[in-house]
């Protein structure tokens, strides 16, 4: 087993409803949902953000969407209209969580390794400039 970023295997939105952040989280390839499934829990979410997130988190399968949906109540601070956050609509929860670490076999890391990221820069591409 090796790690990679959720990044690698998933992309992500997020946004909110008043005090809730709703993340959705889809796999690039289906054949990685089970794997998603398997270790993405709404425990694993809710440890991630830790004191962020003072609602329990709660999690829903869309497996004919290849996604899941995260539900984290009282996370903005009393919402977009009342909320001192910078993040008071939820936007870069989605960001933070792709940046979770994921154990997810060895075979599927070598293939997955890099994906979803930018280049490291300074770019050294002749092509790019």
């Amino acid at each position: 087993m090796a790690a990679v970023k959720l990044v690698e295997l998933a992309h992500a939105r997020s946004g909110d409803k008043g005090d809730v952040v709703n993340i959705g989280v889809v796999a690039y390839e289906p054949e990685h949902y089970p794997l998603l499934a398997e270790t993405l829990t709404a425990g694993r979410v809710q440890e991630h953000f830790g004191d962020m997130v003072k609602g329990k988190v709660v999690r829903y399968e869309l497996p004919n969407l290849h996604a899941l949906n995260f539900v984290l109540p009282r996370a903005l601070g009393g919402g977009g209209t009342v909320s001192l956050m910078m993040d008071a609509q939820g936007k870069v929860f989605s960001t933070a969580l792709l940046r979770m670490d994921v154990e997810v076999p060895d075979e599927i890391a070598g293939r997955v390794r890099g994906r979803g990221r930018e280049p490291p820069y300074p770019c050294t591409d002749e092509t790019s400039s």
